[in-house]
Parts: C-alpha cells; sequence; structure tokens
C-alpha cells in the first residue's frame, strides 16, 4: 500500500508539472501582444547571390576489353599511361589529378547482336576514371588532351566557387536588404515611420542551387587518330548560385 501510494504522489507531482508549464508557456504568450509600447513589423524575404566558377573538376575515364585477362590489363596499362602523361605533359600538376575508380573484371555483357568471334574479343573489360581539378577556362583544354590520349568515357565536369561562406552571407545580405525594403514600404502603407532593425535571423535557407553537369560522353571508338585536328570542345564555365532566406523585425514609430 504504501507502494502504491509514493507512485501516485508521484504521478500527481509530474502531472502537476506538466500543467504548470503550459499554463506558464500560455500566460507568456498571451503576455504578447501589439501595442503602443511594442510596435514592429515582421518581414521574411528571400534573395540570392552568385558567382562564377572559380574551380572545374573535370570527369575523365576509359573503358576498354580484351580476350583474356593478361591483355586486357597490358592495354589497359598503356591507355592509362598515355592518359597521365598527355596530362602531365600539359602542365596539369599530380596534385590535380586523383583517382576516383578502376577495375579489372570478366565482362558479364554482351550484345545480342555480337557474334562468337566479337564476345571471343571481350571476355574481359577494364574500366578506370580520375577527376582532373582546373581553371575554368582550361576545362575544355583538359578535356581534349584526355579524350585524344584514349579516355573514350569523358566529359562531366562539376563546377565549384571556393568561398561558398563568402556567397552564403551575400546572399543572406541581399535578402535582409530586401525584407527591409518590403518593411518600408508597408510602414508608409500604414502611415507609420520605420525606426530601424531590432532582430534577424537567417531563418531557412534553400541551399545552393543545383549544378547542371555536362553530359557524360561515352566514345566507344577509342582515341582520336593522330592524323586528324580537331579542336576542344566549346565549353563555357556555370556560375554558381547561392539563396538564403532571413526574418527580420523591424521598430516603428
Amino acid at each position: 500500500m504504501k507502494v502504491r501510494l509514493w507512485q501516485s504522489a508521484v504521478f500527481i507531482a509530474v502531472v502537476t508539472a506538466v500543467f504548470g508549464f503550459a499554463a506558464a508557456e500560455a500566460m507568456q504568450a498571451q503576455a504578447v501582444k501589439v501595442d503602443k509600447n511594442n510596435r514592429t513589423i515582421a518581414v521574411t524575404a528571400s534573395d540570392k547571390a552568385t558567382a562564377d566558377a572559380d574551380l572545374a573538376v573535370v570527369h575523365i575515364g576509359f573503358q576498354l576489353f580484351g580476350p583474356d585477362e593478361p591483355t586486357t590489363y597490358a592495354d589497359g596499362s598503356k591507355t592509362s599511361n598515355a592518359i597521365i602523361d598527355a596530362l602531365k605533359k600539359a602542365g596539369v600538376p599530380d596534385k590535380a589529378i586523383e583517382s576516383e575508380n578502376q577495375s579489372l573484371q570478366r565482362n558479364m555483357y554482351h550484345e545480342p547482336q555480337e557474334s562468337e568471334m566479337d564476345r571471343a574479343k571481350k571476355q574481359f573489360v577494364l574500366n578506370q576514371s580520375w577527376t582532373v581539378k582546373t581553371k575554368p577556362d582550361d576545362a575544355a583544354k583538359v578535356l581534349h588532351i584526355a579524350v585524344e590520349a584514349g579516355a573514350n568515357q569523358s566529359g562531366q565536369i562539376d563546377w565549384q566557387y571556393q568561398n561558398m561562406n563568402g556567397l552564403q552571407a551575400k546572399a543572406a545580405g541581399n535578402a535582409l536588404a530586401k525584407a527591409q525594403t518590403i518593411a518600408q514600404q508597408m510602414a508608409q502603407g500604414l502611415n507609420v515611420k520605420l525606426a530601424g532593425l531590432v532582430f534577424a535571423s537567417n531563418q531557412a535557407p534553400e541551399g545552393p542551387r543545383p549544378v547542371h553537369l555536362e553530359q557524360f560522353a561515352k566514345l566507344q571508338n577509342g582515341p582520336v587518330p593522330a592524323a586528324a585536328v580537331v579542336a576542344p570542345l566549346a565549353i563555357n564555365p556555370r556560375q554558381i548560385e547561392e539563396s538564403a532566406t532571413v526574418y527580420a523585425v523591424f521598430a516603428i514609430e
């Protein structure tokens, strides 16, 4: 019986505490009201900031087939080193080139129309890929060099801006300026004077706008013949966009 009485007392205490907290919250909410001592205008506004990409990450790679594992690996090694050597000769630093993926395995997929002779030549498949960081203006050149050296699966480019924190701050500043303009217009409509900003919050940043990637080119016919003179692809860097939403409260006179 003593245990049950103690449990009942604890239950009553918990219920009392919960209702007491709820009552305090309700009283606090009722205390916040608009009168001559609390004259404000609250505005939520969104805006953005853009900047030219200052870094290009070029994805390059190749795929080749062979009749057996040793032959496929040997041919892959030649192509792999030819691509990297071509990039280095063009002045691309070692640190700018990073391995992304490499694999040598039995080829489990064949086209239905392939003959037995063609299938015998494609028993194994080797894939390798890298990323190359470079200036946006050099992205087309890097891609061109790699493709001509044998990178028959290349083309994707990630456009980046390295100071994203600064771009976010700029977007928030633009949103705050927009909020102030809206508040000023509201104040004029109410025939009151805007006194100044009393509170601001970066309420709901929308995040960076997705950067569209270049289509991943699949050039299955291998490197361009040495006799052919081909100009690099026409590639233009993209702009990076960052958005921000601010909640601002302005006092009025």
